[in-house]
């Protein structure tokens, strides 16, 4: 009789499911079954080891791959356990926060602010401190704030009766965040940041709470531990204390996220800090052909924080992989669209045949060009066109009303942004305009 928590693992995966004590560091390359050695191992130490399944904190980074560890354990195991803890960094503080937060006193049922909750308090600052985008961005401001407090005791500032003092050698942004910070205290409001500050202050400054909580957390597993910061690690760190079964999984070669705080030498360093630790390397991928391991291998051996690897794999050959160095953006675009009219002449392929993957939207712009100007025709899914992305039509529009002058880059840009410009407005226009056989435009110059 087959088991199937432990079927269709291979040796590598297996071994990380079953070895479940201490502290334990995965290698999992790309393609390498990470997700189902993790949920393989959770069911693992529930159904074998008896551990009820609300002593065991999974942590990984998005609610979507939270939702899908869930899944597949109760696939495992069933829907009678409690996975609540199969969850993000952020799902656990606000567990742990409505739980203990009028330890500093908070109340339970303080407001978690979002993006958009943050940015009505930026907009009532901004106006209490007459300020508008020319002077900073939400986006700098928001940026700004979250660095701040990464980096400085505000805790101390938000936890007491204190205010500022207003000074005027402070920059802008810190008048802004001081004002922030004031209206959070107000509300008892806190951001994605907070939650993980506010948690990490409780543990470390009530022992009673650290031991209630590093009691209950019997097994910690780590996803994508190569994108954890130094507040993050030091939660789960500080979590296994106690029971010191402390196991992260990730590759330092997939960190993408070193610019929000990341810090792959976490994972890279983990036997260091643990002298006992238990290294084990999943290299076996299922998704790649050797023709692009071999590439990736190659490339990925420059990466100087890592755990030195080579992915392998039982796929066949497949075609063989092009890599092309450009020079600029310009010259490998360049080089893209030349490559698409090869192949549509020489593999009798059609352009629905053909895909171009990059990392980021803002990227889209140097392809279409280059694509546009070899007359390639392309749509693009998941995104917008970069011309016709809003704020590139309105500073086309812009451009051409100041050569052109024409009426309808005029409508599109004469009340945007909003100058109180309404409907009578454009009626009263429009008629000088017939009346005097010009264009809007030349309707509001005055008439000698």
């Amino acid at each position: 009789m087959t088991d199937p928590i432990l079927e269709n693992l291979n040796p590598k995966q297996l071994q990380a499911v079953k070895t479940t004590e201490g502290y334990v560091r995965v290698i999992a390359g790309a393609g390498s079954g990470k997700t189902k050695a993790l949920t393989s191992r959770f069911a693992y130490i529930v159904d074998r080891l008896g551990i009820n399944s609300s002593n065991i904190l999974c942590v990984t980074f998005t609610n979507k791959a939270a939702q899908e560890m869930k899944k597949r354990v109760k696939a495992l195991i069933g829907d009678l356990y409690d996975v609540c803890f199969i969850t993000t960094y952020h799902g656990f503080c606000v567990r742990f926060l409505r739980e203990e937060i009028n330890k500093i006193h908070y109340p339970k049922n303080f407001i978690i602010l979002d993006a958009e909750d943050q940015k009505t308090i930026l907009r009532d600052v901004f106006t209490e401190l007459d300020i508008n985008s020319k002077n900073l961005t939400f986006k700098q401001v928001l940026r700004f704030i979250s660095k701040q407090k990464s980096t400085s005791d505000y805790l101390g500032y938000m936890l007491d009766n204190k205010s500022f003092q207003d000074d005027e050698k402070d920059s802008l942004s810190s008048r802004v965040y001081q004002k922030y910070l004031d209206k959070q205290k107000r509300n008892y409001a806190l951001d994605f940041d907070d939650l993980i500050h506010f948690t990490a202050f409780i543990l470390d400054s009530n022992e009673d709470v650290l031991s209630k909580w590093q009691e209950m957390m019997h097994y910690i597993q780590v996803d994508e531990a190569q994108d954890s910061s130094d507040s993050q690690f030091h939660l789960v760190e500080t979590l296994s204390r106690v029971h010191q079964n402390l196991f992260l999984v990730g590759d330092p070669d997939q960190t993408i996220y070193e610019w929000r705080g990341a810090k792959p030498e976490y994972l890279v360093e983990f036997d260091r800090m643990f002298p006992d630790t238990k290294t084990i390397i999943m290299n076996q991928n299922y998704r790649s052909t050797p023709n692009i391991l071999k590439v990736g291998n190659h490339i990925i051996k420059n990466n100087k924080v890592r755990v030195d690897k080579d992915m392998v794999t039982e796929n066949p050959e497949g075609v063989e992989v092009v890599h092309f160095h450009g020079k600029n953006d310009f010259e490998e675009t360049l080089w893209v669209a030349s490559e698409i009219k090869e192949i549509l002449k020489t593999e009798n392929a059609s352009y629905t045949d053909i895909t171009i993957l990059y990392r980021s939207n803002h990227l889209s712009r140097n392809i279409e060009q280059a694509l546009i100007k070899e007359n390639i025709p392309y749509a693009i899914f998941g995104g917008v066109r970069f011309f016709e992305r809003k704020e590139i039509k309105d500073v086309l529009s812009f451009l051409r009303l100041i050569v052109q002058g024409d009426n309808f880059s005029f409508l599109r840009m004469f009340n945007h942004p909003s100058r109180g410009l309404g409907k009578k407005f454009l009626e009263r226009l429009s008629f000088l305009m017939t009346e005097q056989n010009l264009s809007l435009l030349d309707a509001l110059q005055p008439q000698y």
